[in-house]
């Protein structure tokens, strides 16, 4: 019986609905701008615990070779990087060479240059030299067409009894109590702004159908957040520097105008929202999942 249920799930695995042949392949919805790397390097610092538990979990450790797929900046890789230790190696894969530029200086900076390097090339044709003991990735899945198709061929890279492992968002999920009006219309622009762009706004409730998909175990999961109130949390930021990023996009797919957002006081706004009606705000909680391969 179980078996039959992942069966289903595999045949349900996501695909995104697109035109591929209409669309620029190096399209990624919140743009490569220096603003964005930036963002990418806050919300790496807030979500860092939240992804390693995700690796030690999943049991990336010492000695460990780790492929990082969709590595932007280099914030997972070098969390990898710190795990797996100079005995270990940690590559990490971007189609950005202005985001893995960033990445390499931060591995010299930390000193870990010497065992965490990066590469620029698409994930699809990507083929590295050599195995891995993981293939790990963060909000990497849902921007890809066909997410189970690129697990499954990435997969092929591992080890026998390899660790797959990672963590994407639920973004239905956001929300705040009590509801806050300007944060509710962040919310939608962000949501609405992503999926009509052709993109998956709940990847994380979908990571089991994606594994099934891919040829993979059921995994093993957990789910955890961020949430934030008062005048010092760092979410308000984060939230307007997500709109900031995406506003190009928004403009483009007709979910909000530069006008409606004011995204240079947004922040602001935010904070005084949420001090003033005591409200608690909480992000798309992060899904995690990892399972092994076969041996």
């Amino acid at each position: 019986m179980e078996s039959n249920m992942y069966n289903l799930l595999a045949e349900h695995a996501p695909k995104t609905d697109r035109d591929q042949s209409n669309m620029d392949p190096r399209r990624y919805a919140l743009g490569y701008t220096q603003s964005e790397f930036k963002r990418l390097e806050l919300q790496g610092a807030l979500i860092h615990d939240l992804t390693e538990h995700v690796l030690r979990s999943a049991g990336i450790g010492p000695g460990m070779r780790v492929l990082d797929i969709g590595c932007g900046v280099g914030d997972v890789s070098l969390l990898a990087g710190k795990l797996v230790g100079p005995a270990g190696r940690v590559l990490g894969v971007d189609r950005s060479a202005e985001a893995v530029d960033i990445a390499e200086r931060r591995a010299t900076e930390s000193g870990q240059c010497y065992w965490t390097r990066f590469t620029t090339a698409e994930l699809d044709t990507f083929s590295p030299d050599g195995s891995f003991d993981a293939v790990i990735g963060r909000l990497v899945l849902m921007y890809l067409p066909d997410p189970a198709a690129t697990l499954r061929r990435l997969a092929g890279f591992l080890r026998p009894g390899g660790i797959v492992a990672v963590q994407e968002m639920a973004m239905p999920l956001t929300r705040s109590f009590p509801e806050a009006p300007l944060f509710g219309k962040c919310r939608g622009w962000i949501i609405d702004t992503i999926e009509r762009a052709g993109f998956e706004v709940d990847m994380g409730g979908r990571l089991p159908m994606v594994f099934a998909g891919a040829g993979l175990p059921a995994p093993r999961m957990n789910s955890a957040g961020l949430a934030g109130s008062g005048p010092d949390s760092p979410i308000y930021d984060y939230i307007a520097g997500t709109l900031r990023s995406l506003l190009p996009m928004a403009e483009a797919v007709g979910t909000a105008t530069a006008a409606e957002v004011e995204v240079d006081t947004l922040a602001e706004r935010l904070r005084n929202e949420a001090v003033e009606q005591q409200t608690c705000i909480m992000l798309p909680p992060f899904v995690g999942a990892w399972a092994n391969t076969l041996a």
